[in-house]
């Protein structure tokens, strides 16, 4: 029998933190607070990973959009969202996308407050579920100093038999998806990813809260248009063009894109040779790049 892999002890190092921020524990990974040259104009770059997988998403050796941002010296924290790992969880039934996003913001206004001192603000990058909850946290227009978000892996409509597959799981909290099953819908074909893949990648997954599974097929199609347009930072957003979660065309892109109707910028677009987790495919390396260069455009505002 294969072991099970312990997520919380994967990564490039030991990037991994746990740790009380107001009255919620938060547990995740960070590299890159060792000071380094211009931190005006970079910002601190937060991200927030999928369903199914923990903080180590970001940090899977190879992949890792916190060894990226390490050699940009950009500090980065990848956190694991409520229920993940050691972060606070919510209760089960209340594992939406919404209430997400409310505990995240105000985590992040603590993260900000320990962490961005001197920087440019704060840059949100946000996968799959944690994209819908990152664009959500921008629709709050917190107190921080938000300056833009990117976001992949989520769009306006899931394919008719998503609620179907996802309410016939056991009704348990939590859910731990097989690694195999995972891999028919988290990849695209052979050829858009390396031969270590998806085997590697198993070292970051985790169990689900089955809340969060129901709601992003559900809820979230009736109110993504509302949601997004209350977003009024610069927007990066990128589909993967064999994305198995979602219904994926130039369309559907455009169409997600322009519902963000209050943003100064919406750089949005299909991305080409990739699966749903972008990040895990040869392209990648030039993925997390392009979000990062946003993200350090965003860090750089006109004077006045």
């Amino acid at each position: 029998m294969n072991q099970k892999p312990d997520y919380r002890n994967v990564g490039s190092g030991d990037h991994q933190f746990s740790e009380r921020l107001g009255d919620l524990t938060v547990s995740g990974r960070r590299r890159g607070f060792n000071g380094g040259a211009g931190a005006a104009d970079r910002p601190l770059i937060v991200a927030l990973h999928g369903g199914t997988y923990s903080s180590a998403y970001f940090d899977v050796p190879s992949y890792s959009l916190l060894d990226r941002c390490a050699s940009l010296d950009l500090p980065v924290i990848a956190i694991d969202r409520p229920g993940y790992g050691d972060t606070t969880p919510l209760a089960s039934h209340d594992a939406t996308v919404a209430r997400n996003a409310e505990q995240l913001a105000d985590i992040l206004g603590a993260v900000w407050e320990r962490y961005g001192r001197g920087r440019a603000g704060l840059f949100l990058i946000g996968h799959s579920i944690g994209g819908a909850i990152t664009v959500s946290i921008a629709a709050r227009q917190p107190a921080w100093p938000l300056i833009g978000i990117a976001v992949s892996g989520v769009g306006l409509v899931t394919p008719p038999e998503s609620l179907d597959h996802w309410s016939a799981l056991p009704d348990i909290p939590m859910i731990d998806l097989p690694a195999p099953v995972k891999d028919q819908v988290m990849f695209g074909p052979e050829w858009t990813f390396a031969p270590d893949m998806p085997a590697r990648s198993h070292s970051a997954n985790a169990p689900v809260p089955r809340a969060e599974l129901i709601d992003i097929v559900t809820t979230w199609h009736s109110s993504v248009r509302d949601i997004a347009s209350r977003v009024q930072v610069p927007v990066h957003y990128r589909q993967a063009e064999f994305d198995r979660l979602w219904i994926t065309d130039a369309d559907q892109v455009a169409g997600f894109g322009a519902a963000f109707s209050a943003s100064p910028v919406v750089d949005a677009a299909l991305y080409r040779s990739a699966g749903h987790c972008i990040d895990f495919h040869r392209l990648g390396f030039a993925f997390q790049l392009d979000q990062l260069g946003f993200a350090l455009r965003c860090a750089v505002r006109p004077a006045g």
